[in-house]
């Protein structure tokens, strides 16, 4: 293949997983977006709660995740019953993990009150943490579906059922926030139970596709697990939880980064979550191009065709930092007007401006570590990746941040410029680790190719 076959044939997969993973950011953006308008207290309350969530959220995601690329390899070789199997298993492991998930979010409520964050604020986000952990076991389900058909490359199903959820999200938005129709005004709780609904629909609609479609038939998907095999259960898990790993270093990098803003103040903490939150949208876009990497990757392997497994991996990699720059020049260009969207406050505003500077200067850096997360998961590579994500953002990002906001006086601008180093340094040793990966094993498949045709 040419670099524009690899780019048209990534793009086509890539485009509908972009927007169905910004429809998972949207959620939260629209949230944002409409709870600012009742002030900057609900806004910061907000933030805290979907600072705790997002964390364990986006574990779960990466635990469903451990799927994909096994079915990927498996549709590559042409084995429906495996396929089938993999379904069974991983439903099943994410039912659980989302039970478990919740009882971690229980848990993790009853603290929130020992994080020296504003009590007003704590107050607000108790019940609005508890509303969204509820639709944790429905998010679940539905990334089982959706992770099954991105692995089989298909990919526009889950795009347009996550963008008609987003709409009900946003008109349950209005109507719960400010009780319209009739219904009570429950401010920022109703951003909460709109979520919830939203949520429990995508999980409906992607299932009775799935389930119900001539598309899926040959491979005969069952809710329920006979005969469970631990050696697939294992597999499975050795891939999704290094991944819920990964995503958990640094999501939980930028929740604690909001907890630290918390102990500036309250405009501080709503001005975070602003540039967060806009930063946010161009990283799920690129975790979009990471999911079609890592499909095109371990279809290729699949296929015992290493030359394209490499080639399609970089070509990803050219793809997210061409995004990801343009991405910055937005930041850059409407840094004092994408914060009016969420609030009027003009100090938070401010403070939102200069963090989306500092956001604009780590866009190629998270491009590049997502998709190498993305193509290495592709190789079934999680564990030196995990180590490096863990080392990037716990052992140098944070404590860095935190050297510069307190001991420095820099404040906000510290903490994020800590941030900004530790997406760097994990981006540059992601990229290094797949060139090199990748080389060696198309090294070796020629090596045996050339033995087989001597023989």
């Amino acid at each position: 293949m040419t670099v524009k076959n690899h780019i048209n044939t990534t793009f086509h997969l890539a485009y509908p997983v972009m927007l169905s993973q910004l429809g998972q950011v949207a959620v939260g953006v629209a949230d944002s977006m409409m709870v600012g308008r009742l002030g900057a207290l609900p806004l910061a309350a907000a933030s805290l709660g979907n600072s705790i969530f997002f964390v364990i959220m986006m574990f779960g995601i990466g635990v469903s995740m451990g799927i994909t690329p096994l079915v990927s390899r498996a549709d590559g070789k042409g084995k429906s019953k495996r396929i089938s199997r993999l379904f069974s298993h991983g439903l099943w492991i994410n039912i659980v993990t989302s039970v478990l998930l919740t009882a971690v979010v229980l848990g993790l409520s009853q603290g929130l009150h020992f994080l020296n964050q504003p009590e007003e604020v704590v107050i607000l986000a108790v019940p609005y943490l508890l509303i969204i952990t509820a639709s944790l076991l429905p998010l679940m389900v539905f990334q089982t579906f959706k992770q099954m058909a991105e692995g089989l490359s298909q990919t526009r199903q889950a795009m347009y059922i996550t963008i008609f959820a987003n709409l009900v999200n946003v008109f349950l938005n209005w109507v719960l926030i400010w009780g319209e129709f009739g219904f009570p005004q429950m401010g920022l709780n109703g951003a909460g139970v709109a979520t919830l609904v939203s949520r429990i629909l995508m999980m409906l609609m992607m299932g009775s596709y799935i389930l119900f479609s001539t598309r899926y038939k040959k491979y005969h998907f069952r809710l329920s697990l006979p005969g469970a095999s631990f050696p697939m259960i294992s597999r499975i898990l050795k891939i999704g939880i290094p991944t819920g790993f990964q995503f958990i270093f640094e999501v939980s990098a930028f929740s604690t980064a909001a907890i630290m803003m918390g102990w500036i103040g309250v405009n501080a903490l709503a001005g975070h979550q602003i540039a967060l939150n806009l930063a946010s949208v161009s990283y799920m876009m690129a975790t979009g191009l990471a999911t079609a990497g890592m499909i095109r990757v371990s279809n290729q392997v699949g296929r015992g065709d290493m030359k394209a497994m490499r080639e399609a991996g970089l070509v990803v990699f050219g793809m997210v930092a061409v995004f990801m720059l343009a991405s910055a020049l937005i930041f850059f260009s409407f840094r004092y007007f994408l914060p009016t969207l969420y609030i009027d406050d003009t100090e938070v505003i401010a403070l939102s401006a200069s963090l989306l500077v500092i956001a604009g200067l780590f866009q190629v850096s998270d491009g590049i570590q997502a998709v190498g997360l993305g193509v290495l998961r592709g190789l079934e590579d999680v564990k030196v990746p995990t180590i490096v994500t863990l080392m990037a953002y716990w052992v140098l990002g944070l404590p860095l941040g935190y050297f510069l906001a307190f001991t420095l006086g820099m404040g906000a601008h510290g903490i994020w410029y800590g941030l900004l180093i530790g997406l760097t340094i994990t981006a540059a040793l992601l990229l290094y680790r797949f060139a090199t990966l990748s080389k060696r094993q198309m090294a070796e498949k020629e090596k045996v190719s050339g033995l087989s045709s001597i023989m």
